[in-house]
């Protein structure tokens, strides 16, 4: 997973970032690769995986919550803080997807 949110890293630095900005893209991959990694995602650090202005990716975050996508958790030991999370929908929309990457895969060899 992380090696897939490093190549398109990777594209934004040899073709330019702004042509092809997909944050909400970016919020999804790094909250699977998180998931799968059992770590837990800050609001903070969800902004800067984003790779657009925390202003902007707050307004990803807020729509993507709205729909479902993604949960807000409050962080119990400090009020102001809080953590992401993947729904339970979009995990498995997210493993279905790449399962289905992994087919493909298979059938160019």
């Amino acid at each position: 997973m992380r090696l897939i949110i490093r190549q398109r890293q990777l594209r934004a630095q040899f073709l330019g970032g702004d042509l092809f900005a997909d944050p909400a893209w970016d919020i999804l991959l790094d909250l699977t690769a998180a998931r799968a990694e059992h770590q837990r995602v800050s609001v903070t650090s969800l902004c800067i995986a984003s790779g657009v202005p925390p202003t902007t990716a707050l307004r990803w975050i807020s729509q993507m919550i709205e729909v479902g996508l993604l949960v807000r958790v409050e962080d119990d030991s400090d009020r102001r803080r809080a953590f992401i999370e993947l729904s339970d929908k979009a995990a498995d929309a997210m493993a279905r997807y790449f399962q289905e990457l992994g087919k493909d895969a298979k059938a160019l060899v």
